[in-house]
This record gives structure tokens, sequence and C-alpha cells, in this order.
């Protein structure tokens, strides 16, 4: 069966995209809430912790604020018109084809590298138990299990990130409500030293100055990278108008409870000066309090985290891949659906660019999750700025009367966007002041050199696709 043929004989459980609509409102709200919850919290919190102390708190609090904006400027565009792929697809509509183009590829790439980052992670994580055990091992094995559960179904992959997110979930509030036992009652070692104070008692709130708060941020926001998937799967949901806003509209409690109210009770139980770069904070402060196998039960949850954004990361390569192929800016074959439906050939080669991770873990272990957290963050930030840029274009245009409005607009219109537009453009500058950060800007300026040599190349083969034009020129 041909890509055109896949693409018009449409099942009644079909998207208008040729996806299966697999996955249920119970899956896309636990992917939604497994969104807000992964590596970047479990380890890379350990070194934010040592560098800003108690303070990450306030950080990951206003990072969050910037977060919900974000998430409800993509709820109204996703409500105005729901489609796999939406990032790049409402950044060729409002931008231009150019922009479309950059953002598919950079996303592609934002998701490929934090498969490395998790992949990395999840190694680490092993060897917890099995300290022989080289990383890359680990890696590649890990790699090849999410590749096959991708390529059966996309109602398998939704199950399986269901059960990740129901891991994560109820650990984290089991582990709040355990810190907060600790707190009230006492029990274990860490009862003696454990208290609010802790918060504050260590050279202040800011032990190492509000200016080192603020150089977390990058780490902080790559904690929160993925968020946006809900955004993706709005081609395969049941029923996207219903699901997507709710999944959206419960983010709030999830940073408060899930990151604030998580690194509170823990930066509470255990002073932060116990914390250190490269280890989980939630494995050390239950091997602090004691509890028998406790640390060990933590490690399992934070490889499920990892597992889980490995997971989601092949998913949204492969559909970020044909919605480039749709547009002809990505070769026609990744517009081809598998028998289960699935963008199979997308899907692998994502894999195999993934694979670069396996390498960095048999070349350079120690630094391999550093080296790749950067150029993720970066290109999470463009994604991110596409997304509200693309917001406030639409906004003028339906006030212009030349859209209609969407069912789901966000609260505060296009002057929230503008807020978490100028938001990330400081953290970008922050990244830039960074001698250790600013590579990954270094790294997207050679991305953005070859993204422009291809679309060159597009546009001396197929000139139409520079031609085309948004529909709101004239409004810009």
């Amino acid at each position: 069966m041909t890509s055109a043929q896949v693409d018009t004989e449409k099942g009644p459980e079909e998207s208008e995209e040729g996806y299966e609509r697999g996955l249920g409102s119970r899956q896309v709200q636990m992917i939604a809430i497994g969104g807000a919850i992964g590596v970047g919290l479990f380890l890379g919190a350990g070194a934010n912790i040592a560098k800003a102390g108690p303070s990450l708190i306030l950080m990951y609090a206003l990072a969050g604020v910037i977060i919900f904006f974000i998430m409800r400027a993509l709820g109204e565009l996703l409500l105005y018109r729901p489609v796999s792929g939406s990032f790049a697809e409402y950044s060729r509509e409002f931008l231009g084809p150019f922009f479309g183009y950059f953002t598919g590829w950079t996303y592609w790439l934002m998701w490929v590298v934090t498969g490395m980052a998790e992949l990395t992670a999840a190694a680490i994580y092993v060897n917890y138990w099995f300290p022989s055990v080289p990383q890359w091992v680990t890696a590649l094995v890990f790699l090849v299990i999410l590749f096959g559960v991708n390529l059966i179904s996309v109602k398998l992959f939704g199950e399986l990130e269901f059960w990740f997110s129901m891991v994560k979930v109820t650990a984290l509030i089991g582990m709040i409500v355990i810190g907060l036992g600790v707190l009230t009652f006492g029990f274990s070692s860490a009862g003696d030293t454990a208290a609010v104070s802790n918060l504050w008692a260590f050279d202040g709130f800011f032990p190492k100055g509000v200016g080192s708060s603020l150089m977390t941020l990058q780490g902080v926001m790559f904690a929160y990278l993925a968020v946006e998937l809900v955004g993706v799967t709005a081609g395969e949901s049941e029923n996207p108008e219903k699901t997507l806003p709710k999944a959206i509209n419960t983010l709030p409690w999830r940073i408060a409870l899930f990151y604030v109210g998580a690194l509170t009770v823990i930066l509470c139980v255990v002073k932060w000066t116990e914390f250190a770069p490269g280890v989980s904070p939630f494995v050390a402060a239950f091997a602090k309090i004691g509890i028998p196998a406790g640390a060990a039960i933590v490690n399992f949850v934070v490889l499920t985290a990892a597992l889980s954004s490995c997971n989601s990361g092949m998913y949204s390569t492969g559909r970020m891949l044909r919605n480039l192929a749709d547009s002809g800016e990505a070769p026609a074959a990744f517009r081809k659906l598998s028998s289960t439906r699935t963008p199979a050939f997308g899907i692998a080669v994502s894999v195999a660019f993934m694979g670069i991770g396996v390498i960095l873990n048999y070349v350079v272990p120690e630094k391999a999750f550093g080296y790749v957290v950067s150029v993720a963050t970066a290109a999470g930030i463009w994604t991110w700025l596409m997304i509200l840029i693309s917001h406030v274009l639409y906004r003028r245009a339906v006030d212009a009367g030349r859209l209609p409005a969407s069912s789901f607009p966000a609260p505060g219109g296009a002057k929230c966007s503008y807020v978490a537009i100028a938001f990330l453009l400081f953290v970008t500058g922050l990244i830039a002041y960074d001698a250790d950060s600013r590579v990954c800007l270094y790294v997207m300026a050679g991305w953005a050199a070859a993204l422009g040599i291809g679309w060159a190349v597009l546009k001396t083969r197929n000139p139409r696709i520079a031609e085309r034009r948004p529909d709101l020129d004239k409004v810009s």
C-alpha cells in the first residue's frame, strides 16, 4: 500500500492524518503528568542544589509559571486546529514555511538529544546495582527495547507510558508523605536533623547568591522539557477537545506538587550541603532516612523516569519527521506508516541517531549527561519560542476577524506569551554567559547553518516550498 493510500483509506478510528486514534483519556492524562516529571528533576536537581541551595525551589516555581503560560498558549492553538506535529505546523502557518521547517527539525533534534541524556541517566541508575556493567551496554539494551515498543503500536506506547508515569507519580507522592512523616514525627536518623529551618539555616535561602541561583535556570528548564509532548499526541487522541484542556489545566498543581513540593520536603529533611552533583537527591535522601531498600526503590523509580522520557522521545521524533515529510521538508519515505499505523521509518532513523548517546557513554561516560543537556535545552527553548510567537500572531488574526476563536483561550491573551518570550530570551542570555553551557549555542549555530543549507537545496528542487506563505502575512 502506498503512503497516499494509507492516508486516504481511513478506518473509523483513524485521524485525518492516517494515525490510529489509540490514545484514550486515561493515557493522555498520564502522559501529560509524566511529561512534567523527568530525569532533569531526579538526577539534574543534585547539581543544581549544589549550585543554588534551597533557592532552587523558587527557580522551579518561577519557571513553572512560565511553562504554564507556554502550555496555555499551545492549548489555545491546539483547540483552534489539533494536529500531530503541532509546533512545526503552527510555525509554518503563522511565521512561514522556513520556520515550520526549522522548528520541526529542531524539535526532532531536541528529542534525539534528550533521548541520549535519558539513556545516559538510565545507565547511571543501573550502575547503582551493577557497577561492573559498562554504561554503554545498559544504554544500548534500553535503546533496543524501547525501539521495539514504539514499532508495535501507539496503544502499546500509550500503555507503557501510562505505567511509567504511574510509577513516577505514586513514588513521588510516597516520597513527599514519608518526608512529611520524618519532619512531623522525627523517625529515623534523619529525624534528628530534619527541620523546616534547613531551608535557611545554612548560609540563608540564597547561600551562593541570587546570581548563582539564576544560573540554574538552564537545568531547571531542561527538567520541564517534554511537558509540551501532549501537543504531539493531538493527532492520536480519541477526543482532543476534552482531553487536551484537562491535561493542560492540571499542570499548575503538578508543578506545585511534584517539583516545588517534592524539593521543599527533600531539602527540609536533608540539609542542602549534603547533596552532590551526579547523585539523585531523592536517592540520597532516602539513604539518609534509612528506610530498608528505600534508596534502591527510589533508584528504580528514577530509572523508570529516564526510560519514560526516552520512550516519549522515540514517539515524538517519528511524528515530527512525518509532519516534515508531509510538507515536503523531509524525505518522502518518512510519510509511510507501518501496518500498525506507526511512522516506523522515522522512528528507526531517530533511534539510529540516539545511538550516538551509546557511543558517548563508551567514550566519555562521566561527561555524557552534561554534554547533551545544554543542547537539548537550547533546542527546547527554540520550540517554546515558536509556540509563543505563533500564539501572538494567532491572537492578532482572531482580533482582526481573520480566524475563528479557539474554544480554549489562554488567560491574559497574548500578554502572558510576551512575558514568557522575555523570560526565555533571558535564560538564553544566561546560557551564553556561562562558559560551560554556551557551547550549546555554538552547536545550535552549526545546526542552523546545516538547516539553512538544507533549505537552499529544498528550494532548488522544489521552488514552491519557498513560495508558500502563511495566511497571516498581512497580520504581522
